[in-house]
């Protein structure tokens, strides 16, 4: 099956469509559903951006986004929200409160991981140690060694997430900050070979963890010209992950892409650009037995106004 077919027939809408409220098929009693909502490269984006006509004005807020993952938590059972790095950096309250005020109102907004951006190191390790206390939630990077630094300790490469017996592998992987960002701001943190570092972490999360869904944070970015490692390249390289969730590149997806791997392994990439304009929201169903994934729907979500119960 051909992307545009597999998307025809497995995609529940494109930009603009909501799923909440939705059912699944009439199999659904005896399926497990969850709901995985996604954000990426939010760069300080607190309010909205000013409505005077500029592309996007009046679009998303981390309120208005609250809420909408708020609405969609009270109707859905199984709910994970991630984010794909570059949290910091962008707008005047990163320079007046360096990254304090992101980490609370993600905190707030109950996220479950996220994984590191080249910008989250922009106040150097110090910087972002300070910060950490305020991110009531974990940061996976498996591909950074901070061994050597005073981060030492302080990030897990993978977790595990249970949702009504379903087992959901995650772990995150960072760009090389060589050449991108200032070796005063990220010192002895040594880049390793994400490739390698996935194949590692998918062996452990399938064999070693008996991980139903493996999911990637990435900020390696959607796809570039040159041999750098992207999504798509280590989709190509790297059988075993499922899921896919990039940041880095502000790509705009309105469906998730396909990648076959040569095994046959099928994995999906999404990203929603950047500044918290669209939530990415991806409903995966499994059979309640066999843990086996039966279903998908997907849809890009705008963070425009506030949602309310109809």
């Amino acid at each position: 099956m051909n992307r545009r077919d597999f998307l025809r027939t497995t995609a529940v809408g494109a930009a603009g469509l909501s799923l909440v409220g939705l059912p699944f098929s009439a199999e659904a009693a005896q399926s497990i559903n969850l709901t995985i909502l996604h954000t990426n490269d939010q760069h300080s984006r607190i309010e909205p951006f000013p409505d005077d006509g500029r592309k996007y004005g009046g679009m998303g807020g981390m309120s208005r986004r609250a809420t909408l993952v708020e609405q969609i938590r009270k109707e859905e059972p199984n709910v994970l929200l991630l984010d794909a790095g570059d949290i910091w950096q962008g707008t005047p309250y990163f320079n007046f409160f360096n990254g304090e005020l992101e980490f609370k109102l993600m905190s707030d907004m109950k996220y479950d991981a996220a994984t590191l951006g080249n910008h989250d190191f922009d106040n150097g390790l110090i910087g972002l140690e300070r910060q950490l206390p305020h991110a009531r939630f974990p940061f996976l990077i498996a591909n950074y060694d901070f061994s050597d630094t005073i981060l030492k300790g302080r990030f897990q490469p993978y977790k595990v997430f249970e949702k009504q017996g379903l087992r959901i592998g995650m772990f995150g992987l960072g760009i090389e900050l060589e050449g991108l960002v200032s070796k005063n701001n990220f010192g002895e943190t040594v880049y390793q070979d994400p490739v390698a570092v996935a194949r590692e972490m998918v062996q452990e999360l399938r064999q070693q963890q008996k991980c139903h869904l493996i999911i990637c944070l990435s900020h390696l970015g959607y796809s570039y010209q040159e041999e750098k490692i992207d999504d798509i390249k280590l989709a190509k390289q790297v059988a075993g992950i499922d899921l896919i969730l990039g940041g880095h590149t502000h790509t705009f997806l309105e469906l998730p892409e396909l990648i076959r791997h040569a095994s046959g392994h099928e994995t999906l990439i999404n990203q929603v650009g950047w500044s918290g304009l669209f939530l990415g929201r991806i409903d995966f169903s499994f059979n309640k037995n066999s843990k086996r994934r039966t279903d998908m729907r997907t849809a890009l979500l705008p963070v425009n106004r506030p949602v309310t119960s109809s």
